[in-house]
């Protein structure tokens, strides 16, 4: 059912793509004040996107936003507010001034990249952990319920990310491309085509066990969960839903003592996470994929080898022009959870089919709709 989910075919990660599409989307990023969502948002703004943050850490945006401001190209349309993701009343407010500010009055692009790690030393069996409850036999007091902090930013607060997404997404005052795939007569109501894009954040943790981070890992799969099946029907708003998956990186959420057991190892750069962020972004053919960003490795005499920065340099692309996406390595990105909907069992097939004739069905009633109403006018 990959047609009819209107899945992209697979990424050639080695391509260059253009960027010019970036230029006037305005894309609002939770957790946009550092990490992964400042990188992204500074990367689009100099390509003319006009960036709209939510985070808690309010001197990080503000200064951020200033960054953003004063780059060369940049659109000035670049706005913070306050939102902590695990407060609905919080995230409500984000996309409606989101909407306020849009020089085009809508959103064409969410980035859910709100996140936390466990900090705590899991190891050590210190309390206060998810994994080591403690005095929780006590006959004179209710013990506390388990710490889920985690979970609540990195999935409660990614959920209602997604659910305002796919209110506001649909109104950002355009047609789909998604849609006039369906319909071409679409392209000719007088409205411009723009971009639907959610673009959601996982980890390698939603791929594979982290031992010592059980709220971080529960909590990615639980973001790729809702990538895998959202992808399916996301569509049927003219929405398109692709998903990020770096190793790890330096950044403020992995803790120190997580870099240093992985001393000497290889770990994903944070400039090939917002390539391939950006191809996702930039490229609006690509409809429900997966990109896995980990350390640059080559597979040599049947072993993984590190490349360094000099090997890796020698292979990057290009073409000059500076609308070109010029890091490609294959060694950096891969495409995960690609085949899902090749084959389905039958409840899958059976539901998204269903789905498809609904959708066919309303069309048909707006137009009959519209039809009767200029009978009517005459």
């Amino acid at each position: 059912i990959v047609d009819t989910i209107k899945q992209s075919p697979p990424i050639d990660v080695k391509a260059p793509y253009d960027t010019k599409s970036l230029a006037g989307k305005t894309i609002l990023i939770t957790g946009g004040a550092s990490g992964f969502g400042a990188a992204f948002a500074r990367k689009w703004a100099e390509h003319g996107s006009h960036i709209i943050i939510g985070d808690v850490n309010d001197s990080a945006g503000e200064d951020l936003i200033a960054e953003l401001r004063s780059l060369p190209g940049s659109s000035k349309h670049h706005y913070y507010q306050h939102c902590d993701v695990t407060k609905w009343e919080d995230q409500v407010s984000l996309f409606k001034m989101a909407a306020r500010a849009s020089p085009t009055r809508g959103i064409d692009a969410v980035v859910a990249s709100a996140g936390i790690s466990e900090h705590r030393d899991v190891a050590s069996g210190a309390p206060g952990v998810f994994d080591n409850p403690s005095d929780l036999d006590s006959d004179s007091l209710l013990p506390p319920p388990p710490p889920l902090n985690v979970l609540n930013v990195n999935l409660t607060g990614v959920m209602y990310t997604t659910h305002l997404a796919l209110f506001w997404l649909p109104r950002n005052g355009g047609v789909s491309r998604l849609d006039v795939q369906d319909d071409t007569s679409a392209a000719d109501d007088g409205r411009p085509i723009r971009d639907r894009h959610l673009l959601l954040v996982s980890s390698i943790a939603g791929l594979a066990p982290l031992p010592g981070q059980t709220e971080y890992t529960a909590s990615k799969h639980g973001v790729l969960g809702l990538f895998r099946s959202l992808r399916a029907t996301s569509w049927t708003k003219g929405i398109r839903c692709n998903v990020l998956c770096p190793y790890f990186v330096d950044t403020p959420i992995v803790p120190w003592r997580a870099l240093a057991l992985l001393a000497g190892g290889p770990k994903a750069d944070i400039e090939d996470v917002v390539d391939a962020a950006t191809r996702l972004m930039a490229d609006e053919e690509v409809v429900g994929r997966g990109l896995l960003i980990g350390g640059r490795q080559r597979v040599v005499g049947g072993k993984l080898v590190v490349v360094d920065d000099a090997e890796y340099a020698e292979g990057e692309g290009g073409d000059g022009d500076e609308h070109r996406g010029i890091r490609n390595s294959p060694s950096a990105v891969w495409e995960v959870h690609a085949h899902d909907y090749e084959m389905v069992e039958v409840f899958v097939y059976r539901f998204v089919k269903v789905l498809n004739m609904v959708r066919i069905v309303r069309g048909w009633v707006e137009t009959l709709k519209d039809l009767w109403a200029i009978y009517l006018s005459r």
